[in-house]
């Protein structure tokens, strides 16, 4: 009954967050969002935005895949639905009531190709041993990527955890003195790294696409 009457208007729950605030699973036109007060987080204008991201990535031999910040599954939907990816899929994800509304809205549960972490994603990244072919990077507090995903140790971390592809959203409208370009200039100069800057994807998000690999 939501799906038909979002045609006429939106159809909103909203579900309180300890971690990110009022978020709202909206009904809008047949197509069910993940939102925050001011951002999409799943399934709307974001899904664009790392599809086309994606679409700049080689996945033929990519065999496992990383996801920090699951949101509402997204990148797990276009990756298994419209890229036709199969293999291993990780995913990272901090706030439980996220990962619930994933499972009961979106159906992206736990199986044998996609294991969900309920974690921090700084730890997870801190502690893992494994490495992946790509590594996407989609962390989120409304609009702002938080500090601790914008710094140097970070970033060494995901080079070393990374065989292959790292897609990094950097998030919307960088003024010129935002922290988020201190990940563009440590990627830009390192010796290990080959960088593609994104900017103004649908019209305003900055994504980056790092190569691992020696100059």
């Amino acid at each position: 009954m939501k799906k038909l009457l979002s045609y006429l208007w939106p159809q909103t729950s909203k579900i309180s967050s300890e971690h990110s605030g009022t978020l709202e699973v909206t009904w809008y036109n047949g197509k069910k969002l993940l939102d925050t007060q001011n951002a999409n987080y799943s399934y709307g204008l974001l899904q664009k935005v790392l599809e086309f991201g994606l679409s700049k990535v080689s996945l033929a031999h990519a065999n496992s895949v990383l996801v920090l910040g699951l949101g509402g599954g997204s990148v797990v939907h276009s990756l298994r639905n419209k890229l036709n990816y199969d293999k291993q899929i990780d995913a990272v994800e901090w706030d439980e009531k996220i990962i619930t509304i994933a499972k009961n809205e979106f159906e992206i549960f736990n199986s044998d190709k996609l294991k969900i972490y309920h974690e921090d994603a700084l730890e997870f990244v801190k502690n893992c041993i494994s490495t992946y072919d790509l590594i996407v990077v989609d962390l989120f507090i409304d609009t702002e990527v938080p500090e601790q995903f914008l710094t140097t140790d970070f970033c060494e971390k995901l080079l070393q955890l990374s065989t292959g592809s790292i897609l990094f959203n950097l998030g919307i409208h960088l003024l010129e003195d935002h922290p988020a370009h201190h990940v563009t200039s440590f990627f830009k100069h390192h010796p290990e790294a080959h960088l593609t800057v994104l900017d103004h994807v649908q019209g305003k998000n900055t994504l980056l696409l790092i190569k691992k690999g020696h100059s």
